[in-house]
């Protein structure tokens, strides 16, 4: 009997199964066109193999940007190798994995232990700090494809005045804070959907994103590679490495001649000049010191309150404030339209009570995270009243080895190692130095 039953089954449904298999359950529109039907489409896994590979041509780029700037003093080698991360790193990689996008990976993951940091966003963290450590910015001068893609268009650069680039220098701390703010309290990665130059590398973006990168490379004509100097965030971790640094690019090799050509040389205002005699104002620079160290703790604290006062229009950025937001809105009749969003969370069947709870940790949160964001930047602003006012003396146009990005073009300018290359003769240096002096 169950044969039967079986028999009997198998031919009334197995016609059925063939004709579900040869007609689609919705068939194909008659637009009476050149319609086709596209084909699906699965993307393909990211290769492990591929993320290796990355970590292998940051490690050799790095090597490689390195050698050529302590070594071999090329500036010529340095661009031809910035060419290269730029179409690696950038166009074909398309920005993504980036060391200055990792440092919101390292946040969320320190701050959030339900996520786990990548290996890659790891190296890619570390590696150019490490390298910095040892012999300056190279990472900036030939590997970063964000550095590449505005030294390109670096045509007639001006100088920035010393006072504007202190001021704008504060920007990439300010970044580097709400980066690593909106990361730990996962209200998103700020830095990866404000890049201004991914939009190229991935040939689409937002027209928003389109405008804001053409006018970055517009400005980066005169103004030499303005967002490394006055936003990158990941270039604040880099200044202080520089400043650490056991090999860094000097000038020249042997002594300097104060000829001022790497001065004109250097785009990014990275060279000192010589200070002289400053014992006329020592008496009045001590006096600006001590009324600074009176102030540090007013502007330190008086930064943190400020600061922590924006907690809640930083907090409504957060994707579930905004929805706890919209939510009592709706439920107060202050709105009388609902959002796509709110209609998603009323379908869920979720009590709103438990949202509310959860928007108000988050802005506890952020509350906390402003008032350590105020502090630092209270202290970094401090740091640099002190550094403008404490004394330093030097006879030689001396390389800022925390702005310097060890691009190399200085050293085709300098007389002394034009001499050492052999396409200077020492006589004509030596006159050169008799005639400045």
């Amino acid at each position: 009997m169950k044969k039967l039953l079986s028999a009997i089954a198998f031919v009334i449904l197995n016609p059925t199964l063939a004709l579900a298999q040869a007609v689609s359950r919705f068939p194909k529109p008659d637009f009476q066109s050149e319609y086709f039907r596209p084909s699906m489409q699965t993307p393909a896994a990211k290769s492990q193999l591929m993320e290796f590979l990355d970590v292998f041509v940051l490690i050799g780029a790095l090597s490689l940007a390195s050698y050529f700037a302590l070594k071999l003093r090329s500036r010529r080698k340095m661009f031809l190798l910035m060419i290269f991360s730029l179409i690696y790193f950038g166009f074909f990689r398309k920005g993504c994995i980036c060391p200055v996008g990792s440092v919101q990976n390292i946040s969320l993951g320190i701050f959030n232990s339900g996520y786990a940091i990548p290996l890659t966003a790891i190296a890619f963290f570390a590696l150019p700090l490490i390298f910095t450590l040892f012999f300056g910015r190279t990472f900036c001068a030939a590997v970063c494809p964000l550095g590449a893609i505005q030294d390109t268009v670096v045509l007639r650069p001006v100088n920035v005045a010393p006072w504007l680039a202190q001021v704008l220098g504060i920007f990439p701390y300010v970044y580097l804070g709400l980066a690593v703010l909106f990361a730990s309290t996962g209200a998103g990665f700020i830095i990866c959907q404000y890049d201004p130059f991914v939009g190229f590398f991935r040939f689409g973006a937002s027209f928003n994103m389109i405008v804001l990168g053409i006018s970055m490379l517009m400005l980066g004509t005169v103004v030499a590679r303005p967002y490394c100097r006055f936003l990158c965030p990941y270039g604040v971790l880099l200044n202080w490495m520089s400043r650490l640094s056991k090999w860094h690019a000097r000038i020249s090799p042997d002594e300097c001649i104060n000829c001022r050509l790497c001065e004109e040389s250097c785009p990014f205002g990275a060279i000192d000049m010589p200070t002289g005699d400053a014992q006329s104002n020592r008496d009045r620079n001590i006096k600006q010191l001590a009324v600074l160290f009176l102030l540090v703790p007013v502007i330190v604290l008086g930064s943190g309150w400020v600061v922590s006062r924006l907690h809640a229009p930083l907090s409504a950025q957060h994707s579930t404030v905004a929805l706890a937001d919209t939510i009592m809105l709706e439920n107060s009749g202050a709105r009388a339209f609902t959002t796509e969003e709110s209609d998603i969370f009323r379908a869920s069947g979720k009590p709103s009570e438990e949202l509310f709870a959860e928007a108000d940790i988050l802005r506890d949160k952020f509350k906390t995270g402003a008032w350590v964001l105020g502090l630092f930047l209270g202290c970094i602003v401090c740091v640099k009243l002190i550094g403008l006012t404490m004394l330093k003396r030097h006879t030689e146009y001396t390389t800022n080895t925390g702005h310097c990005l060890s691009c190399a073009r200085c050293f085709s300018y300098c007389p002394i190692e034009q001499v050492r290359l052999g396409n200077m003769a020492p006589e004509e240096a030596m006159k050169l130095k008799q005639s400045i002096e």
